[in-house]
């Protein structure tokens, strides 16, 4: 039954990447959710997931793992973040938002369930302080990012690429070309990534959404 269950789970696969700009913070990821067979083997589940999430108006997360747990985690954060800024009438630090996610994962994963709680999250924002990139693991753990991070399961692919192309002051227009290198190399090569890519930059102004990329891999009669 434990397996009947989990094989039906809708995971988002996942390629997922954070670069730390000059200028801003580039986040981009593609659109594939898929549901884990047995044996390894994934099946499609959907092919135009969002992947990057607002949190605020200031603040965005990329999301991998269970499709379920991560939008639960996200509304959950959305709704402290709310209550804080009308108790304190501020608005709510970005190091506050990435202390939540990683609260929230860290107990999630050690309750006991049929379907464990796998959530990871790259969160990006600009406050008074300055642009914030922040890693929070499945377990809780996270990390402040300087220069870039990525998850899911591409992010075997990702890596090699921001290892050896990423540079110290790269503008956001070369983080967007960066990232969507990056991607279409995972979506490759990763069968849980796939249909399409998503990027977002944060700005201090702004949180934009500048590629919405998707791909038509079927053929179609004319």
């Amino acid at each position: 039954m434990d397996k009947d269950i989990k094989k039906h789970v809708v995971k988002t696969g996942t390629s997922t990447l954070g670069i730390v700009c000059k200028d801003g913070i580039v986040l981009a990821a593609d659109k594939r959710a898929t549901f884990g067979g047995e044996g390894g083997v994934s099946y499609i589940a959907g092919k135009d997931q969002e992947k990057v999430q607002e949190v605020t108006p200031y603040i965005i997360v990329t999301t991998a793992g269970t499709a379920s747990d991560t939008r639960k985690v996200i509304k959950l954060v959305r709704a402290e973040l709310r209550l804080k800024e009308l108790k304190s009438r501020s608005k709510p630090t970005i190091k506050q938002a990435a202390n939540l996610f990683a609260s929230i994962a860290y107990q999630s994963i050690r309750t006991p369930s049929i379907i464990p709680s796998i959530t990871h999250f790259l969160l990006a924002g600009y406050d008074e302080e300055g642009f914030f990139l922040y890693d929070i693991s499945a377990d809780g753990f996270l990390q402040d990012i300087s220069n870039y991070a990525s998850s899911g399961s591409g992010m075997i692919h990702i890596n090699p690429i921001l290892d050896s192309d990423f540079k110290e002051n790269i503008t956001l227009e070369e983080g967007i070309e960066l990232a969507k290198k990056c991607i279409n190399a995972s979506i490759g090569r990763d069968p849980a990534s796939g249909e399409g890519i998503d990027i977002y930059v944060v700005k201090k102004d702004s949180v934009k959404q500048v590629v919405k990329q998707k791909f038509d891999l079927v053929p179609r009669d004319q």
